[in-house]
């Protein structure tokens, strides 16, 4: 097969796949899930561990190199480094992350390393406890932060933690999300709110574009722009004086990167998406399970890629009428 095959329509050559495990969480953060969680994917219908490998073989002999392990919150899975185990022996994967509340990373942190996890993504929006269960619906922020702890004593870096920019809930504190870089290796990460089913009567009152999230940080210091971290994507970054690690924006809205967008999500129930704003997505979970080849699922896949569209359509008012909740098809 073809290692350089994976481009799609628009000549972007797509070498990153998310990969759901489960559409479970143990949060419940406003952006995201109702409180009261939705309906869950049966187990009988969620892809295995094995076939997870399988689809990840078939595309890493088409190019691709990157993964990011998500959920819903992946670690709720069991004996997730045995899958992160399997797909790091994959030929031709180059790098294998893990997106994470951290809630359960601790006692994880060092089997994941040393399955060959190479680094994680942490999403924490707030650092006082009161906010922190305003946002997340759980009181588990000792439990986050004793997370990221272990993460970077087991070697998971760069360790970048993601910040979802709301008015009216976290705005006042995002320059305390940034000064974490100066003492810090850290790559903080502001991230403005998507429009999801459910959450459209909200999200313009509590939109904050990239230009007003950068003017909150400016109270430590002009930030200098540099580049990022390994596997940075879309983000845009920003080095505050003195500081170890960096500040960095993604904007989906008001700087779409749809131009250069790199990746395809694998739901947990095996549906390729071809984009996290529409309703392009293939069934790979059918053919698996009726002894489809790696050839097979391969030449799948390849199809699917140019069936990727150029770009997603939304604005602020807007939602994704397919998507319910952003951990049903990985975040």
């Amino acid at each position: 097969m073809d290692p350089s095959g994976l481009n799609d329509a628009f000549n972007r050559t797509v070498n990153y796949m998310r990969i759901s495990v489960t559409d479970r969480c143990n949060m419940r953060c406003l952006y995201c899930m109702p409180e009261e969680g939705v309906p869950w994917i049966s187990h009988g219908d969620i892809l295995s561990y094995e076939e997870i490998a399988r689809v990840v073989s078939a595309t890493a002999a088409l190019g691709m190199r990157r993964l990011r392990v998500t959920g819903g919150e992946p670690l709720v899975r069991r004996d997730l480094s045995h899958l992160i185990a399997m797909l790091a022996a994959v030929p031709g994967i180059e790098d294998l992350a893990l997106s994470t509340n951290a809630v359960l990373l601790a006692e994880h942190a060092r089997a994941l390393a040393a399955a060959g996890l190479r680094r994680v993504n942490v999403s924490l929006d707030s650092l006082n406890p009161d906010r922190f269960v305003r946002i997340a619906r759980r009181d588990y922020l000792e439990r986050a932060l004793a997370g990221i702890a272990a993460a970077e004593a087991a070697g998971l870096t760069p360790l970048k933690i993601n910040c979802v920019a709301m008015r009216g809930y976290n705005d006042n504190e995002l320059a305390d999300m940034a000064a974490l870089t100066i003492a810090h290796e850290y790559h903080v990460r502001f991230i403005e709110i998507m429009p999801l089913h459910g959450n459209a009567e909200w999200q313009a009152d509590w939109f904050m574009p990239t230009a007003e999230i950068l003017d909150r940080v400016r109270v430590l210091g002009e930030p200098e722009p540099c580049a990022g971290p390994n596997g940075n994507g879309p983000a845009r970054y920003w080095r505050l004086p003195g500081a170890r690690g960096t500040v960095g924006v993604i904007s989906p809205m008001t700087h779409t990167y749809c131009a250069s967008c790199n990746r395809v999500r694998l739901t947990a129930d095996g549906q390729l998406r071809l984009c996290l704003f529409g309703d392009h997505q293939i069934d790979l979970r059918t053919p698996l399970r009726q002894g489809a080849s790696v050839e097979e699922i391969a030449d799948l896949f390849r199809e699917a890629i140019l069936r990727k569209p150029e770009r997603h359509h939304l604005g602020l008012g807007q939602t994704c009428s397919s998507l319910h909740a952003l951990s049903q098809i990985g975040g």
